[in-house]
């Protein structure tokens, strides 16, 4: 595993074989607090998928 530090705020974990492994949101309560109806939206470019997943606070 390899964490490639794309920012202050988002780091990216890659498996040996390239693949995404995990994303870190280092500073998740600021990024994710954008209003009641938020959402993350996860976009696949080697596929054309993109999908759109509601965040919901605790």
């Amino acid at each position: 595993m390899e964490t490639i530090r794309i920012s202050d705020a988002l780091n990216v974990d890659v498996a040996p074989d390239g693949t995404v492994y995990g994303i870190e949101l280092l500073n998740a309560n600021e990024q994710l607090q954008e209003g009641d109806d938020a959402m993350l939206v996860v976009i696949n470019e080697a596929v054309g998928e993109r999908q759109q997943i509601p965040l919901t606070r605790t």
